[in-house]
């Protein structure tokens, strides 16, 4: 895990596919939060010292964190969340179209964990992803998403229920072909700061498993997708 950034009130970090960012009642395995508790207590079992989560990503998906280290940053940045610009790269079975787009359906959650759309407002939460096609290639679409709302599953649910599956989605996906790691990654973050309230802005490196699946490319610029929020 890379740590992108800290001071006195936040750290972001590049998360790797894999690792939770939070233990649950059935899987208790190290996680983001469990390895910056341990970080900002350097060592001290006994400091009140601690980090906050303000967000999440599934342990299949790899890219930025944002955490925060009092409960009133967590809070402010919390409250702040719906002017949080959220850029993600996704590599989806399938030709899209059209090219662009925003899938928007309420989404809720069954008795086997898994996220559906229903038409039924008071049974799901209203979702909205926005996308824009990057590139094609032997049959997969690589996308860049702006994650307009933030619910569990969200990109993965929308995509399968539109016949474009995540490439590696072994819940969602399981009538496509097998890869070894899901194909989205949090790219960019961009939000402002809660203490000094400055906007800040975040990018990390794209994973090499995405150039393995469409080839080398450059995702678009930040400013195209602003515009959308």
């Amino acid at each position: 895990m890379t740590l992108l950034y800290e001071d006195a009130d936040i750290l972001v970090v590049d998360k790797p596919c894999g690792l939770l960012t939070m233990g649950t009642e059935r899987d208790k395995s190290r996680t983001v939060h469990s390895i910056l508790n341990d970080y900002v207590r350097k060592g001290n079992p006994k400091s009140r010292n601690r980090v906050y989560i303000v967000h999440r990503l599934d342990r299949d998906t790899s890219g930025i964190l944002l955490f925060a280290k009092s409960e009133p940053a967590k809070l402010a940045l919390q409250g702040n969340w719906d002017d949080t610009s959220k850029l993600y790269l996704a590599v989806v079975f399938g030709h899209v179209s059209p090219p662009r787009g925003t899938i928007s359906s309420y989404l809720a959650e069954n008795a086997a964990f898994a996220v559906y759309s229903t038409s039924d407002p008071s049974q799901g939460k209203l979702s909205h992803t926005a996308y824009t096609l990057v590139k094609e290639r032997n049959g997969l679409s690589l996308l860049q998403v702006h994650l307009l709302t933030g619910r569990k599953h969200q990109i993965r649910v929308h995509f399968a229920e539109q016949g474009h599956p995540l490439v590696g989605d072994r819940k969602y996906a399981q009538d496509r072909p097998a890869h070894a790691h899901l194909a989205l990654h949090a790219w960019s973050l961009s939000f402002t700061h809660p203490v000094n309230h400055t906007r800040l802005q975040f990018e990390t490196p794209i994973p090499q498993r995405f150039s393995q699946l469409v080839g080398p490319f450059v995702p678009p610029g930040l400013k195209e997708n602003e515009s959308e929020r």
